[in-house]
Protein backbone atom coordinates (compact mmCIF):
# COMPACT_ATOMS: atom_id res chain seq x y z
CA UNK A 1 0.00 0.00 0.00
CA UNK A 2 1.33 3.43 -0.92
CA UNK A 3 2.37 5.69 1.95
CA UNK A 4 -0.13 8.45 1.05
CA UNK A 5 -3.05 6.02 1.02
CA UNK A 6 -1.95 4.42 4.28
CA UNK A 7 -1.69 7.84 5.92
CA UNK A 8 -5.21 8.75 4.85
CA UNK A 9 -6.54 5.47 6.26
CA UNK A 10 -4.82 6.30 9.55
CA UNK A 11 -6.42 9.75 9.43
CA UNK A 12 -9.87 8.20 8.90
CA UNK A 13 -9.36 5.98 11.91
CA UNK A 14 -7.96 8.88 13.96
CA UNK A 15 -11.13 10.89 13.40
CA UNK A 16 -13.36 7.89 14.09
CA UNK A 17 -11.50 6.99 17.29
CA UNK A 18 -11.13 10.46 18.80
CA UNK A 19 -14.19 12.23 17.40
CA UNK A 20 -16.56 9.48 16.37
CA UNK A 21 -17.22 10.57 12.78
CA UNK A 22 -15.75 11.68 9.46
CA UNK A 23 -16.87 12.69 5.97
CA UNK A 24 -15.29 13.08 2.55
CA UNK A 25 -14.72 16.83 2.99
CA UNK A 26 -12.52 16.15 6.05
CA UNK A 27 -10.15 14.04 3.95
CA UNK A 28 -10.21 16.55 1.09
CA UNK A 29 -9.36 19.49 3.37
CA UNK A 30 -6.57 17.72 5.24
CA UNK A 31 -4.79 16.09 2.29
CA UNK A 32 -5.84 18.23 -0.68
CA UNK A 33 -7.27 15.26 -2.59
CA UNK A 34 -10.41 15.34 -4.73
CA UNK A 35 -13.83 14.34 -3.43
CA UNK A 36 -13.82 11.21 -5.67
CA UNK A 37 -10.45 10.21 -4.16
CA UNK A 38 -11.80 10.80 -0.64
CA UNK A 39 -14.75 8.54 -1.51
CA UNK A 40 -12.32 5.85 -2.69
CA UNK A 41 -10.40 6.16 0.58
CA UNK A 42 -13.57 5.65 2.62
CA UNK A 43 -14.55 2.69 0.47
CA UNK A 44 -11.08 1.18 0.90
CA UNK A 45 -11.30 1.73 4.65
CA UNK A 46 -14.63 -0.11 4.75
CA UNK A 47 -13.06 -2.99 2.81
CA UNK A 48 -10.04 -3.21 5.07
CA UNK A 49 -11.96 -2.64 8.32
CA UNK A 50 -15.40 -4.17 7.72
CA UNK A 51 -18.04 -3.30 10.28
CA UNK A 52 -16.10 -0.35 11.67
CA UNK A 53 -18.26 2.47 10.27
CA UNK A 54 -21.89 3.21 9.55
CA UNK A 55 -23.37 6.03 7.47
CA UNK A 56 -25.61 8.44 9.39
CA UNK A 57 -28.16 9.84 6.92
CA UNK A 58 -29.20 12.62 9.27
CA UNK A 59 -25.72 14.11 9.76
CA UNK A 60 -24.48 12.85 6.38
CA UNK A 61 -21.33 11.58 8.03
CA UNK A 62 -19.65 8.25 8.55
CA UNK A 63 -19.73 7.34 12.25
CA UNK A 64 -17.85 4.77 14.31
CA UNK A 65 -19.88 1.59 14.69
CA UNK A 66 -20.66 0.14 18.10
CA UNK A 67 -18.18 -2.68 17.47
CA UNK A 68 -15.43 -0.36 16.20
CA UNK A 69 -12.01 -2.06 16.23
CA UNK A 70 -8.70 -0.30 15.53
CA UNK A 71 -6.99 -1.61 12.38
CA UNK A 72 -4.58 1.10 11.22
CA UNK A 73 -3.97 3.34 14.21
CA UNK A 74 -2.03 2.78 17.41
CA UNK A 75 -3.68 5.54 19.44
CA UNK A 76 -1.34 7.61 21.57
CA UNK A 77 -2.70 10.25 23.95
CA UNK A 78 0.56 12.18 23.62
CA UNK A 79 0.18 12.40 19.84
CA UNK A 80 -3.26 13.93 20.30
CA UNK A 81 -2.15 16.27 23.08
CA UNK A 82 1.01 17.26 21.16
CA UNK A 83 -1.18 18.50 18.32
CA UNK A 84 -3.47 20.30 20.77
CA UNK A 85 -0.44 21.91 22.40
CA UNK A 86 1.06 22.97 19.06
CA UNK A 87 -2.18 24.68 18.04
CA UNK A 88 -2.54 26.35 21.46
CA UNK A 89 1.06 27.62 21.29
CA UNK A 90 0.58 28.88 17.75
CA UNK A 91 3.32 26.70 16.26
CA UNK A 92 0.79 24.75 14.15
CA UNK A 93 -2.18 26.20 12.27
CA UNK A 94 -5.48 24.62 13.34
CA UNK A 95 -6.12 23.41 9.77
CA UNK A 96 -2.89 21.39 9.80
CA UNK A 97 -4.00 19.42 12.85
CA UNK A 98 -5.82 16.10 12.51
CA UNK A 99 -8.19 17.27 15.25
CA UNK A 100 -11.48 18.50 13.77
CA UNK A 101 -13.11 19.94 16.87
CA UNK A 102 -10.37 21.53 18.94
CA UNK A 103 -11.30 21.74 22.63
CA UNK A 104 -10.56 25.01 24.39
CA UNK A 105 -6.97 24.80 25.64
CA UNK A 106 -4.24 27.08 26.95
CA UNK A 107 -0.56 26.62 27.69
CA UNK A 108 1.58 27.89 30.57
CA UNK A 109 3.73 29.88 28.19
CA UNK A 110 7.32 30.91 28.64
CA UNK A 111 8.86 33.81 26.71
CA UNK A 112 9.65 32.70 23.17
CA UNK A 113 13.40 32.35 22.66
CA UNK A 114 14.53 34.15 19.56
CA UNK A 115 16.49 31.79 17.31
CA UNK A 116 17.73 33.18 14.02
CA UNK A 117 16.75 30.92 11.12
CA UNK A 118 20.11 31.37 9.41
CA UNK A 119 21.95 30.48 12.61
CA UNK A 120 20.01 27.23 12.91
CA UNK A 121 20.54 26.40 9.23
CA UNK A 122 24.29 26.96 9.42
CA UNK A 123 24.68 24.94 12.63
CA UNK A 124 22.58 22.11 11.17
CA UNK A 125 24.79 22.18 8.09
CA UNK A 126 27.90 21.85 10.25
CA UNK A 127 26.36 18.91 12.13
CA UNK A 128 25.45 17.13 8.89
CA UNK A 129 28.92 17.64 7.41
CA UNK A 130 30.76 16.91 10.69
CA UNK A 131 32.52 20.27 10.33
CA UNK A 132 33.59 22.96 12.75
CA UNK A 133 32.14 26.45 12.47
CA UNK A 134 32.91 29.91 13.81
CA UNK A 135 30.18 31.46 15.97
CA UNK A 136 29.86 34.94 17.46
CA UNK A 137 28.62 33.93 20.92
CA UNK A 138 27.39 35.86 23.94
CA UNK A 139 28.44 33.93 27.02
CA UNK A 140 27.15 34.62 30.54
CA UNK A 141 30.65 33.97 31.87
CA UNK A 142 31.97 36.88 33.94
CA UNK A 143 35.33 36.65 32.19
CA UNK A 144 33.61 37.19 28.81
CA UNK A 145 31.09 40.00 29.30
CA UNK A 146 30.98 40.76 25.58
CA UNK A 147 30.33 38.41 22.65
CA UNK A 148 33.38 36.87 21.03
CA UNK A 149 34.13 34.75 17.97
CA UNK A 150 34.88 31.15 18.88
CA UNK A 151 35.04 27.88 16.98
CA UNK A 152 32.89 24.87 17.78
CA UNK A 153 32.29 21.43 16.27
CA UNK A 154 28.57 20.76 16.84
CA UNK A 155 27.26 17.21 16.74
CA UNK A 156 23.82 17.19 18.42
CA UNK A 157 20.97 19.27 19.84
CA UNK A 158 19.37 19.35 23.26
CA UNK A 159 16.17 20.83 24.69
CA UNK A 160 15.70 21.45 28.40
CA UNK A 161 11.97 22.14 28.19
CA UNK A 162 12.52 25.87 27.67
CA UNK A 163 15.55 26.40 25.44
CA UNK A 164 17.36 24.66 22.58
CA UNK A 165 21.12 24.29 22.55
CA UNK A 166 23.69 22.63 20.33
CA UNK A 167 26.07 20.14 21.88
CA UNK A 168 29.52 20.86 20.53
CA UNK A 169 33.26 20.56 21.04
CA UNK A 170 34.63 23.95 22.02
CA UNK A 171 37.95 24.75 20.33
CA UNK A 172 38.53 27.53 22.87
CA UNK A 173 38.24 25.43 26.03
CA UNK A 174 39.07 22.05 24.45
CA UNK A 175 36.01 20.28 25.82
CA UNK A 176 32.41 19.50 24.95
CA UNK A 177 29.86 22.13 26.00
CA UNK A 178 26.31 23.30 25.38
CA UNK A 179 25.80 26.47 23.32
CA UNK A 180 22.36 28.08 23.48
CA UNK A 181 21.05 28.81 20.00
CA UNK A 182 19.57 32.24 20.88
CA UNK A 183 23.01 33.36 22.11
CA UNK A 184 24.68 32.58 18.77
CA UNK A 185 24.56 36.01 17.15
CA UNK A 186 26.37 35.19 13.91
CA UNK A 187 27.83 32.15 12.18
CA UNK A 188 31.04 32.24 10.17
CA UNK A 189 32.79 29.78 7.92
CA UNK A 190 33.26 26.03 8.24
CA UNK A 191 36.57 24.31 8.77
CA UNK A 192 37.90 20.89 9.68
CA UNK A 193 36.35 19.44 12.83
CA UNK A 194 37.79 19.11 16.29
CA UNK A 195 36.70 16.22 18.49
CA UNK A 196 33.66 14.41 17.09
CA UNK A 197 30.42 13.34 18.74
CA UNK A 198 31.70 9.80 19.19
CA UNK A 199 34.27 11.24 21.62
CA UNK A 200 31.66 13.07 23.72
CA UNK A 201 31.49 10.70 26.71
CA UNK A 202 28.83 12.72 28.53
CA UNK A 203 26.54 12.62 25.49
CA UNK A 204 26.99 8.94 24.72
CA UNK A 205 26.67 7.55 28.24
CA UNK A 206 23.64 7.38 30.50
CA UNK A 207 22.86 7.43 34.20
CA UNK A 208 19.76 5.88 35.75
CA UNK A 209 17.91 8.27 38.06
CA UNK A 210 15.53 6.38 40.33
CA UNK A 211 12.51 8.56 41.05
CA UNK A 212 9.60 7.86 43.37
CA UNK A 213 6.69 9.55 45.15
CA UNK A 214 7.45 11.96 47.99
CA UNK A 215 7.57 10.01 51.28
CA UNK A 216 5.18 12.46 52.99
CA UNK A 217 2.33 11.63 50.61
CA UNK A 218 -0.44 9.27 51.71
CA UNK A 219 -0.50 5.76 50.25
CA UNK A 220 -3.33 6.64 47.86
CA UNK A 221 -1.51 9.82 46.81
CA UNK A 222 1.67 7.81 46.20
CA UNK A 223 -0.28 5.40 44.00
CA UNK A 224 -1.72 8.19 41.85
CA UNK A 225 1.70 9.88 41.53
CA UNK A 226 3.20 6.55 40.44
CA UNK A 227 0.40 6.21 37.89
CA UNK A 228 0.83 9.82 36.75
CA UNK A 229 4.56 9.33 36.11
CA UNK A 230 4.22 5.80 34.74
CA UNK A 231 6.23 4.22 37.57
CA UNK A 232 6.28 0.45 38.02
CA UNK A 233 6.21 -0.92 41.56
CA UNK A 234 6.01 2.58 43.02
CA UNK A 235 9.27 3.93 41.55
CA UNK A 236 10.51 4.76 38.07
CA UNK A 237 13.89 4.73 36.36
CA UNK A 238 14.85 7.61 34.07
CA UNK A 239 17.79 6.73 31.86
CA UNK A 240 19.37 10.13 31.18
CA UNK A 241 22.43 11.21 29.20
CA UNK A 242 25.04 12.68 31.53
CA UNK A 243 25.00 15.77 29.28
CA UNK A 244 21.26 16.23 29.96
CA UNK A 245 21.20 15.19 33.62
CA UNK A 246 21.28 18.70 35.08
CA UNK A 247 18.41 19.85 32.86
CA UNK A 248 16.23 16.82 33.66
CA UNK A 249 16.71 17.16 37.41
CA UNK A 250 16.12 20.91 37.30
CA UNK A 251 12.86 20.49 35.40
CA UNK A 252 11.62 17.85 37.85
CA UNK A 253 12.59 19.97 40.87
CA UNK A 254 15.23 17.45 41.94
CA UNK A 255 18.40 19.54 42.02
CA UNK A 256 18.09 19.92 45.78
CA UNK A 257 16.93 17.45 48.43
CA UNK A 258 13.32 17.09 47.33
CA UNK A 259 12.36 15.27 50.55
CA UNK A 260 12.81 18.59 52.40
CA UNK A 261 10.30 20.31 50.16
CA UNK A 262 6.54 20.25 50.66
CA UNK A 263 4.92 17.11 49.26
CA UNK A 264 1.99 19.31 48.30
CA UNK A 265 4.02 20.98 45.53
CA UNK A 266 6.95 18.56 45.03
CA UNK A 267 5.42 15.18 44.33
CA UNK A 268 8.54 13.17 43.41
CA UNK A 269 11.95 12.66 44.98
CA UNK A 270 15.24 11.08 43.91
CA UNK A 271 15.57 7.65 45.51
CA UNK A 272 19.27 7.22 44.64
CA UNK A 273 20.24 10.76 45.58
CA UNK A 274 23.86 10.04 46.58
CA UNK A 275 24.54 8.27 43.31
CA UNK A 276 22.84 11.10 41.44
CA UNK A 277 25.06 13.67 43.18
CA UNK A 278 28.10 11.68 42.10
CA UNK A 279 26.77 11.48 38.55
CA UNK A 280 26.33 15.25 38.45
CA UNK A 281 29.91 15.70 39.62
CA UNK A 282 30.98 13.33 36.88
CA UNK A 283 29.03 15.48 34.44
CA UNK A 284 31.02 18.46 35.78
CA UNK A 285 27.92 19.98 37.38
CA UNK A 286 27.45 20.46 41.13
CA UNK A 287 24.21 20.36 43.12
Amino acid sequence: MRWGVEQRLEFIEFRLFWEGSINRADIKECFGVSIPQASKDLTLYQERAPGNIDYDNRSKRYVAADKFVLRFLDPDPYFYLAQLRSVAEGTMPAHDSWIATLPSADIALTPKRDIEIEVLRRVLDAVRESASVDIFYQSMNRSRPDPIWRRITPHAFGYDGFRWHTRAYCHLEYRFKDFLLPRILEVGGKETPGATGEQDWHWNNYFDVIVGPHPDLTESQKKVVAKDYGFDHGNGILSVRYAMLFYVLKRLGLLGDATKQSARTQHVVTINRKETEAALEKAELQL
